[in-house]
């Protein structure tokens, strides 16, 4: 039932990747320390920042961005770095922001699947963690020249708003694949608090404007782009903004962020914008009952709850037990899944992000700039994994409708939904997934079916919802990646595409990599995917576009690319579009 003839090639990519990080260490061992070139040295506003060159790129590692979120800062919009700090040596990764990962119940899972999850990025522990954690990261291609004026990839790690960090992905590869195609880029890689260091909510922290804390500091990251990045040779005219997962969420936000306005001091923080794996997430606001819920919990376990004044003792509460106080409710493995106690949520008394991103979206409020937008093609079955306790249609639409408290209507609203997809999968059937394989890989009664529906009302389907919207306003491509399609379980699964378009061990000589890569160095440089050329193994990139015709995707598949219609389950679309602002969770 789990066997596939496409897993072991799978496996020798993802494998690859320990012998690569082997490699490289015993190659820095080799070289003498006083053989060792001095590292490159740029000066910014604050400093002078020491990096390293490796491998044909420039690396300036760990430089603050904002003061220490720390003691009185916590809880608190970031502070620009005032003070100077001479010279600074930005060689090694800086801390993550406090952590909240939770490990979901993979005891049924065949081993081959669990070696799949080990050597993906999203499921390997961050050792190093600070509160002191607002940094950022450079690299370009050695030796550019500070008037050289490279477009820029600005990225925004994922990990549910939960966990993740500005270092889990090198930009080396990329930076390597830009200057073989003559078309150059610098990376750039911020840090943001994430869970409750970064989005707790609730009315105590609105009356005082310290909401969202987390799109506040990637705001400041753009921002400090925006004031230094010419430094290290690149243009702040150029700059684009990637993200995946809760990245790509964040990417959205970006856009509509002050009512859609992106810029600062008179000129665009960004003029593109790329997600992968999310964009429009409709909340409830931050005053709501679920969140106000779960900042009264922290508050109680941070020994608060009692307090004249809750935040102060928050602020001044030991690092640990903030902590874990933060870490006390449901994480995004645990069987809530995708019911997230920390995301963005509008906060009506702010302007920075005062509405829910559906409504702004249908306002028109939004930065007009092109986009890539797409998904993996089975988003949901990793969610779906700790949730077999369901086994039936009233057991599932209890649970989902869970999901939407602010709708009074949600049971029944769910119910309309999950008729769009077959109660059982049985062989022939598309709507379960893993997609496009029969009756197989159903671990547990509903499991096929949970993921299809958690897979396209938080990724999939709402992305054709965003840009139906916005591709009336700005060029847009979207696509769907297939490319571990026979993973058992799993198939081509949410962030199973980080890797691929990071190029990193073992994959840098395939298609997928290849192809992917040169998109978007194209559109980093380009605003079109397309400008660099499109011999094989690429094709032609349609626009998406459903007026006059059937909007397209291309199908990264691991035999190569093609172009697919953007109209697979039209009927739980159609439902969802007409209802978005009814499941705000």
């Amino acid at each position: 039932m789990f066997s596939s003839p496409f897993v072991p090639k799978i496996s020798r990519k993802m494998h690859s990747i320990l012998a690569y990080i082997l490699a490289l260490g015993l190659a820095a061992q080799a070289i003498p320390i006083e053989d060792r070139a001095a590292g490159p040295a740029v000066k910014i506003q604050n400093g002078t920042v020491v990096g390293s060159s490796s491998l044909g790129v420039d690396s300036f590692k760990g430089i603050p961005f904002a003061e220490p979120p720390t003691g009185t800062r916590r809880l608190k919009p970031p502070q620009t770095v005032s003070a100077t700090f001479g010279t600074l040596q930005a060689t090694a990764n800086p801390p993550a922001c406090p952590q909240f990962f939770s490990q979901t119940n993979t005891s049924s899972l065949p081993s081959d699947v669990l070696g799949e999850l080990a050597n993906t990025p999203l499921f390997q522990a961050i050792d190093s963690q600070s509160e002191d954690c607002l940094f950022i990261s450079v690299q370009r291609p050695a030796g550019t020249a500070s008037n050289a004026k490279l477009p820029v990839l600005f990225w925004i790690f994922g990990g549910g708003f939960e966990f993740g960090s500005s270092g889990m992905y090198d930009g080396s590869n990329i930076i390597t694949k830009s200057v073989s195609l003559n078309a150059p880029v610098i990376y750039v890689a911020v840090s943001y608090r994430v869970a409750g260091f970064g989005f707790l909510a609730g009315s105590q922290l609105s009356n005082e404007g310290s909401t969202n804390l987390g799109l506040r500091d990637q705001r400041l990251g753009l921002q400090w782009v925006a004031e230094n990045i010419a430094a290290f040779g690149g243009d702040p005219s150029k700059v684009t903004i990637w993200g995946e997962s809760a990245g790509a969420i964040s990417v959205f936000d970006q856009t509509i962020i002050n009512g859609g306005d992106n810029t600062y001091k008179g000129q665009p923080l960004f003029r593109g914008a790329i997600m992968d794996s999310g964009s429009v997430t409709p909340a409830d606001p931050v005053t709501a009952p679920q969140a106000q819920a779960i900042f009264n919990t922290v508050a109680q376990n941070a020994g608060c709850g009692g307090s004249s004044d809750v935040l102060a003792c928050l602020r001044a509460a030991p690092y640990q037990k903030f902590l874990d106080a933060t870490t006390s409710v449901p994480g995004i493995f645990s069987y809530r899944s995708l019911d997230l106690s920390y995301l963005p949520r509008p906060d009506p008394h702010d302007n920075f992000f005062s509405v829910s991103p559906e409504v702004a979206l249908g306002k028109g409020a939004y930065a007009k700039v092109p986009v890539i937008n797409g998904d993996q093609q089975d988003e949901g079955t990793l969610f779906s994994l700790g949730l077999s306790n369901i086994s039936t249609n009233a057991q599932f639409t209890d649970y989902f409708a869970s999901y939407f408290p602010g709708n009074p209507n949600a049971h029944s609203d769910v119910a309309g939904l999950l008729a769009q997809y077959p109660d059982q999968p049985l062989l022939g059937q598309p709507a379960g997934s893993p997609f496009n394989t029969g009756a197989l890989n159903n671990i547990y009664p509903q499991y096929k079916r949970i993921a299809a529906v958690l897979g396209d009302t938080v990724f999939t389907l709402t992305r054709r919802v965003y840009l139906s919207t916005v591709s009336k306003q700005v060029k847009a491509w979207s696509y769907l990646n297939t490319y571990f399609y026979g993973t058992p379980v799993l198939g081509t699964f949410h962030a199973s595409d980080i890797l691929v378009a990071y190029g990193e061990a073992g994959l840098e000589a395939g298609i997928d990599a290849q192809t992917v890569q040169q998109y978007y160095i194209s559109f980093v440089n380009h605003l079109d995917p397309n400008a660099l050329g499109t011999a094989t193994p690429l094709i032609q990139w349609p626009q998406w576009s459903n007026t006059g015709g059937t909007p397209q995707l291309v199908d990264f598949a691991a035999a190569g690319l093609s172009l697919t219609p953007d109209t697979f389950r039209s009927g739980a679309y159609d439902y969802l579009a007409t209802r978005t602002s009814n499941f705000r969770v």
